[in-house]
C-alpha cells in the first residue's frame, strides 16, 4: 500500500486533499503534518512513498521542506497542493524538483493527472 503523508498548517485543507485523494482512487494509507518542520521528522522517521505539501507554512515552508529533504539525501516524491499557482512559483518548484504543483481548486481528475505519471 502507497503511504502518504499531506502537510498543510490548515487541517481543514488536510482533510480535503485526504477527502479528494479518496474520491481520485486513491486507497493510501496518509498520515498528516501541520508545518514543514513536523513534515520532515515524520519523512526521518519512516519515510513515505509521496509527500502532497502546501506551499506556504509556518515553522518550515513547502519549499524549504523540500530543499531540507534533498540535502538530507531523500528523494521522496514530493507535489504542492497550494492556493497559488503563479507561473513563477511553478518554476521555481520544477526547478527544485517538485514533480508538480497543484493550485486550488481541485478536482480528483486534476490529482489523478499529476500523480498518476508520477506512480508509472
Amino acid at each position: 500500500m502507497i503511504r502518504v503523508l499531506v502537510a498543510d498548517d490548515s487541517r481543514v485543507m488536510r482533510q480535503i486533499v485526504i477527502r479528494t485523494l479518496r474520491q481520485a482512487g486513491y486507497d493510501w494509507e496518509v498520515r498528516e503534518a501541520a508545518d514543514g518542520a513536523e513534515a520532515l521528522a515524520a519523512v526521518r522517521a519512516d519515510e513515505p512513498d509521496v509527500i502532497l505539501s502546501d506551499w506556504n507554512m509556518p515553522e518550515m515552508t513547502g519549499l524549504e521542506l523540500l530543499r531540507r529533504l534533498r540535502l538530507e539525501g531523500y528523494d521522496t516524491p514530493l507535489g504542492f497542493v497550494t492556493s497559488e499557482g503563479s507561473p513563477e512559483m511553478r518554476t521555481l518548484a520544477e526547478r527544485e524538483g517538485a514533480l508538480f504543483l497543484i493550485a486550488k481548486p481541485f478536482t480528483p481528475d486534476g490529482f489523478r493527472a499529476v500523480i498518476d505519471p508520477v506512480l508509472a
